[in-house]
This record gives C-alpha cells, sequence and structure tokens, in this order.
C-alpha cells in the first residue's frame, strides 16, 4: 500500500517536469534548421518582424534583450536581407508604448520611416504571429528576437499557417538570463494550452499591407 502510495506521489511530482520537457522538445524540433545567427546564412525576406520588449528595466536599468533586438533588425536591414520592419508590441497605455519606441530607434538607427510599420497590438507573441497573417497580410516573414524566443515564434506562425524562419538576436548570460529562460518553459506550455483552446488575439482590426 505504502509503496502504491509513493508511485501515484511520484507520478504526481513528475507530470508537469515531463509535461514541460515534452513541450520544450515539441517547439525546438518543429524550429529546427529555421533559426539563423550570421547574416551570411539567413534567407532573404520581404518582411522582418521584431517582437516587441521594454527598453528599460522596472528598476531604470536597460533593458539589452531589447538594444540586441534593435541592432539585429539594423543589420537584417543594411544587409538587404529584409525590405520592410513590422514592429509588433504591447500598447497597453499613453505612458508605454513599444513600437513606437523601436520604431524611433530603427529610424535613428539608419532605416527610413517609411519602411517600418507598426503592430499596436501584439500584447503576446500568439497575436503578433496571427496579425502579421491576418491584419498585414503576410505569407512568409523573417522573426526577430532571441532564439528561444524565435523557436517559440516559429511554431506557433506554422502552427497559423504563416511560413516564418528567425534571425537571432544576441542573448543574454547571467541571473538575468537564466530567469528569463526558466520563465520561457512555462511559456512554451502555454503555447499548448492556447493551441488546445483555440485562443484568439486580443484584437484584430482592418488589414494593413505592408509596401
Amino acid at each position: 500500500m505504502k509503496k502504491k502510495i509513493f508511485r501515484i506521489f511520484l507520478a504526481i511530482l513528475l507530470a508537469p517536469l515531463i509535461l514541460i520537457l515534452v513541450c520544450n522538445f515539441t517547439v525546438n524540433w518543429a524550429a529546427e534548421g529555421k533559426t539563423f545567427s550570421t547574416l551570411e546564412d539567413v534567407p532573404k525576406n520581404e518582411v522582418g518582424l521584431i517582437l516587441g520588449t521594454a527598453k528599460k528595466l522596472v528598476g531604470g536599468q536597460p533593458n539589452v534583450y531589447y538594444s540586441f533586438r534593435i541592432n539585429a533588425t539594423l543589420k537584417l536591414f543594411k544587409a538587404k536581407k529584409i525590405s520592410y520592419v513590422l514592429v509588433s508590441g504591447d500598447n497597453a497605455t499613453k505612458y508605454y508604448n513599444e513600437p513606437k519606441t523601436i520604431k524611433a530607434d530603427l529610424i535613428a538607427g539608419g532605416i527610413p520611416k517609411d519602411k517600418i510599420f507598426l503592430d499596436f497590438a501584439g500584447f503576446r507573441t500568439l497575436d503578433s504571429m496571427v496579425r502579421a497573417k491576418e491584419v498585414f497580410g503576410l505569407s512568409k516573414v523573417t522573426i526577430i528576437s532571441q532564439k528561444f524566443h524565435n523557436q517559440r515564434a516559429i511554431y506557433l506562425a506554422n502552427k497559423k499557417g504563416l511560413d516564418a524562419i528567425g534571425f537571432n538576436a544576441k542573448d543574454v548570460k547571467g541571473n538575468f538570463g537564466l530567469k528569463i529562460h526558466a520563465r520561457e518553459y512555462l511559456a512554451r506550455v502555454k503555447v499548448f494550452i492556447d493551441l488546445l483552446f483555440k485562443t484568439k488575439p486580443k484584437f484584430y482590426g482592418e488589414r494593413i499591407i505592408i509596401k
């Protein structure tokens, strides 16, 4: 009886870990060969989709995830690997606007403003992928974020009928990087929950053509 209870208890403990590992493996496997870290290797696409994040952390320090994504986007554009940039991010309040902030830094980096389009309703990666296809009319796209994020975005994009590859911005090491990577495991489980329940983006809106 004690052995049976122990086995049940062990199964309860291991089940979440197994779920996390399976979700993580599935996302990684689906994105295999679809993320690129060098300009020489990444295929050319008409549009690059940079996924938004805050420019500064809660304490006011610079967010290096942000600056690395900006730099990666500038490199892609200047190498003529993309012709347009779609900026997808959170626009929760008038005081917090990821797309406008990113656009300003891309322009400062040399990308003409008429080559930049803004998605103000990219509240989550799921929203960004669906809206890229349904609102902005894209069939192919190069996603720009860190590799772990690109992998998840590519999986979601492909599930939603969007042909996506990823250009990997520089990743972050140290304690802060470890925390983000730990959260990513849970985010990947959430991917499958959203797909199971057919979660929709918060907003759609009128069609916007990138050209």
